[in-house]
């Protein structure tokens, strides 16, 4: 007998080794489907909190969310697995005593009365769908079985969640629960979870959107079946809830920026690796994406056609982006809603002034009061004028960099080479793109090259940043990646100025319209870009407005269409204006300095100090106002007066006592531009008759044909009033200047025309290249009747 025992057993145990061998061959010879099978393209793209922004459907046009276990409602799951298959945890794929009574009730009443599949084989149909037949049952039952030797209870369970058909073009419970509800699967109630999970019954028959009577007499009966598992209460109340389902619509967020995610993710052959390869998570903030869109939304219905706009709202702590808007509206095919212009190139116009004024600070050339000339000059042939067709003489960095003024920047690049200034920015992030061949020039500071949106908020951040600018990172395992763009003062002092004006600024209540954001706008040649890009202590935010074809747009710039959006952008979100103490960090302080020489005021020598202003200064160090461009001279001049006349003397030529003095040389293009107190005051008097032909054998330049304050009266019915003027004493090329603008360059012998179009005093400037001027004011009268 016991011999007998043992032969038994080694048969059983020779049968099931040759089964397991038999299965082994057939799970290599009929491997399982892989899940996704037909829709390798297939995906989702998801704010931070799991909302879609932009579904990519497959070839059939099937929606999927994928969502793992953790993130599905509890609820969800009790319903699934009680209404559905009550024994998943502990049987191999199949339930059998379900089977035997499925198929006693087919034979005896010649209909399906109950359902024997289990969780695992309709996950079996959804890999790979089967005929409604005996012979199609079983190969879901060895599918089944399959799929329970590959896959954890977990991953089954996932799978199913994942892919049940929820009608339509909807798969799985998150694209059915974010579709019909409006709402992730983690936040299901009882009444959601029941409809969700007899969804995948009869898909088409039981859509909530189209048969909600259908659908509530279904989820009743899962209600039904639940009690018992959920509380006598939690029913009731359940089955008193109506059915709503809301209009099924594709998710629509931030499409652009999706679609580069979702074209970036394809040629990386990846997805993020926090997801499954049909889900791409991103740093998306869904309500500040939805209020960007909104207000891009209601601004450009008041722009022209073809105009769009662009956005983009960076943390600046984590750099994560939190809204992106590439064009202004997706649906607008007229304003090119294809074009993402937060990549595209191009010309930032005056935004990268800041970035100047920051480096030379760190360079030790200037401070924030340094003296800069706004005259018509002349670069090595490069003369810019400044977008208000004015002149404004002697202003400081502050004051240049507030009111956006291109002659003192150029002055500055000049000083610190076009060059350098580039190879700053590209170390600190910030790469500048130039056509093929191109060097940089001055030209760069007012747009000479080309620079994009994304690029730009990264580098600004630094302002908000003790000088660490970033790259901008669009998914959450974007790599953090940071460059020191600037030092600390220095970000500290420029967001300073552009955001208060400067240290007066700041100890004046009421300057600053906008105290808590510090921005920067640009206009790129002939209107065809506006900017303006700005910081808080949370944010940095950029904004773009023009055609993207590149057709100029006359009347747009910065400050009239790109700004307002950017303070409403700030505005609008949480904490965008938020008003806190930004003390000066270590190595800035405040100095009284003194124009025109640019250093410290010197109370031994307060005969030097012209004009003093309170400035920010970094590191101690005051540094001296540029050399004269025009005029190769000592910065102090020494010179005698007559202590009689008054006039200017030496010693060889003076008839009386005269006594020593000094002042400090203003730079020789400011000379005509200071007021005329000033001038009285700081510059040295008139050469005495006896010395002036000594010592001045030029005897200066002087206007004819105008006097200085005569008065021109229109006449009725003629043209405008036209005078024609010549200059005495001139040599090489001279400016003339109209209200401090440029009117042209001219040779000394040259006659000027000059037309009065309007009433009113015109200013007449002339300036030599050796410092020399006249200036002469004229009043125009109106025409009388």
């Amino acid at each position: 007998m016991r011999l007998r025992g043992c032969r038994t057993c080694r048969r059983w145990l020779v049968a099931l080794v040759c089964l397991a061998g038999v299965f082994l061959i057939l799970d290599r010879m009929f491997p399982l489907p892989v899940p996704g099978r037909d829709s390798p393209y297939a995906l989702v793209v998801v704010a931070r909190d799991g909302t879609p922004l932009r579904a990519f459907p497959d070839k059939d046009h099937v929606w999927r969310h994928p969502v793992a276990l953790n993130e599905v409602s509890p609820l969800y799951l009790q319903a699934l697995i009680t209404y559905e298959d009550r024994t998943f945890w502990w049987h191999p794929g199949v339930n059998p005593f379900a089977l035997v009574r499925a198929g006693w009730q087919w034979l005896a009443h010649g209909r399906v009365i109950s359902g024997g599949s289990t969780i695992t084989m309709q996950v079996a149909r959804i890999l790979e769908p089967t005929p409604r037949s005996v012979r199609g049952k079983l190969k879901q039952i060895l599918r089944a079985l399959q799929i329970e030797c590959h896959y954890s209870k977990s991953e089954i369970l996932t799978l199913y969640v994942n892919y049940a058909p929820m009608g339509g073009v909807l798969e799985g419970v998150e694209a059915a629960s974010r579709a019909y509800l409006g709402k992730p699967s983690n936040r299901l109630t009882h009444a959601e979870a029941a409809l969700l999970t007899v969804l995948p019954q009869m898909p088409s028959v039981l859509r909530p959107d189209r048969y909600p009577q259908k659908a509530q007499a279904a989820r009743d009966k899962v209600l039904h079946r639940l009690q018992g598992r959920w509380s006598a209460e939690a029913v009731a109340d359940a089955l008193t809830e109506p059915v709503i389902a809301q209009i099924v619509r594709e998710p629509l967020l931030a499409p652009l920026l999706a679609q580069r995610l979702k074209r970036s993710a394809g040629d990386r052959g990846d997805r993020n690796s926090n997801s499954n390869r049909n889900r791409i998570d991103t740093t998306i903030d869904v309500n500040a994406q939805a209020t960007v869109e909104g207000l891009l939304g209601d601004r450009v219905r008041m722009l022209p056609p073809r105009v769009s706009l662009a956005a983009m709202v960076m943390d600046n702590a984590t750099f994560e982006v939190l809204a992106y808007a590439g064009s202004a509206d997706f649906s607008d095919k007229e304003r090119f809603s294809h074009v993402d212009m937060v990549r595209a190139p191009r010309s930032p116009g005056s935004t990268l002034k800041p970035f100047l004024y920051a480096f030379a600070l760190d360079e030790g050339m200037i401070h924030s009061e340094s003296l800069l000339s706004d005259t018509p000059q002349s670069f090595s042939g490069y003369q810019p004028g400044n977008f208000q067709q004015s002149f404004n003489g002697p202003v400081s960095v502050s004051e240049s960099l507030v009111k956006s003024l291109n002659v003192p920047a150029v002055e500055v690049l000049e000083q610190l080479g076009p060059a350098r200034f580039v190879a700053m920015l590209r170390r600190g992030g910030l790469k500048l793109e130039f056509p093929r061949g191109a060097e940089p020039n001055l030209s760069v500071i007012l747009g000479g090259g080309a620079a994009r949106l994304e690029d730009m908020v990264g580098a600004y951040a630094a302002l908000a940043r003790k000088g660490l600018a970033g790259t901008p990172r669009f998914t959450p395992d974007a790599p953090r990646v940071e460059q020191r763009m600037m030092s600390e003062g220095a970000a500290f002092i420029v967001r300073d100025i552009l955001e208060t004006g400067g240290p007066v600024g700041r100890a004046v209540e009421g300057l600053g319209a906008y105290r808590g954001i510090a921005w920067k706008t640009g206009t790129s040649f002939g209107f065809r870009d506006a900017w303006a890009i700005g910081v808080s202590n949370r944010y940095t935010i950029g904004v773009w407005v023009g055609r993207p074809d590149g057709t100029p747009n006359p009347g747009f710039f910065g400050a009239n269409v790109a700004a307002p959006l950017l303070v409403d952008i700030f505005s609008a979100l949480p904490d965008g204006r938020t008003l806190s103490p930004n003390p000066a960090p270590p190595g800035v302080s405040q100095e009284k300095i003194c124009w025109p020489l640019g250093m410290r005021f010197d109370a031994v020598n307060p005969q030097l100090c012209a004009v003093q202003r309170t400035a920010w200064i970094l590191s101690g160090t005051t540094p001296p106002s540029f050399p004269d461009r025009m005029r190769n001279a000592a910065p102090v001049l020494t010179y005698h007066v007559d202590l009689q006349s008054g006039l200017r003397v030496m010693p060889d030529c003076s008839h009386g006592p005269a006594e020593q003095r000094q002042t400090a040389r203003w730079p020789a293009s400011l000379e005509p531009w200071l007021e005329p107190a000033l001038r009285q005051r700081v510059l040295p008097p008139e050469w005495a008759p006896e010395c002036r032909d000594a010592y001045r054998p030029d005897g200066g330049i002087r206007i004819v044909g105008l006097s200085d304050g005569e008065i021109i009266r229109r006449v009725p019915g003629k043209t405008d009033p036209k005078a024609r003027l010549e200059i005495r004493g001139a040599r090489g090329e001279l400016m003339w200047m109209l209200n401090g603008r440029l009117l042209g360059r001219l040779s000394g012998t040259a006659v000027q025309t000059i037309a009065f179009p309007e009433a009113g005093r015109y200013d007449i400037t002339v300036l030599d290249d050796f410092g020399h001027y006249d200036r002469i004011s004229v009043s125009v009268m109106p025409a009388s009747e």
